[in-house]
């Protein structure tokens, strides 16, 4: 049985870096230029809380017969004068979400986007933002099944410390795992 509850990630910091770090580690077996989790987790779990406390943040654990498994976290971002869509209301932000490996494919991370849409939905927030990676497939799927549309496409070039070269950011013939 699943059990969603909000809480207060500066409440729950060790709980919260663990998941965090489970999140860095999964998305690492994606893009094999992601940080190391011991590298950024004291400036990375700041920016989360200060998100949490000054930009209208919820973040959601999910627990599954009381044992946590996963959470998501989102945030309000104001609209300004760089915006150049037409919507100018608050946006909701969904920088992160995981579930743990032997969680997965019993609906929780489904339940949980469903419970942060409605908490902001419920706020007048009508535009939501998600980023995920380019080869990660299974939530590109999700987020189709969930009437998110793709809008923007971002491309990147990564330069050697001497600016000489590109950076190859997949290896030839690398593919993620993504057995889990």
């Amino acid at each position: 049985m699943i059990t969603i509850t909000p809480i207060h990630i500066r409440e729950h910091y060790t709980l919260m870096s663990g998941m965090m770090k489970g999140l860095h580690e999964s998305e690492l077996d994606y893009f094999h230029q992601t940080a190391r989790w011991e590298h950024i987790a004291g400036d990375y779990m700041q920016h989360v809380i200060s998100m949490q406390e000054s930009n209208n943040g919820s973040c959601l654990l999910a627990s599954w017969n009381g044992e946590p498994a996963g959470f998501i976290f989102g945030y309000t971002e104001e609209p300004d004068e760089s915006r150049i869509e037409a919507y100018t209301g608050d946006t909701l932000y969904v920088s992160d979400g995981y579930v743990a490996p032997e969680f997965r494919r019993l609906g929780i991370y489904r339940a949980l986007n469903a419970e942060l849409e409605k908490i902001y939905i419920a706020q007048g927030i009508r535009r939501m933002v998600r980023y995920t990676l380019s080869n990660n497939y299974r939530m590109q799927q999700f987020l189709s099944s969930q009437q998110y549309e793709p809008v923007r496409i971002v491309y990147e070039k990564w330069l050697t410390p001497d600016a000489k070269d590109p950076v190859k950011l997949f290896p030839e013939g690398w593919r993620p795992n993504i057995s889990q």
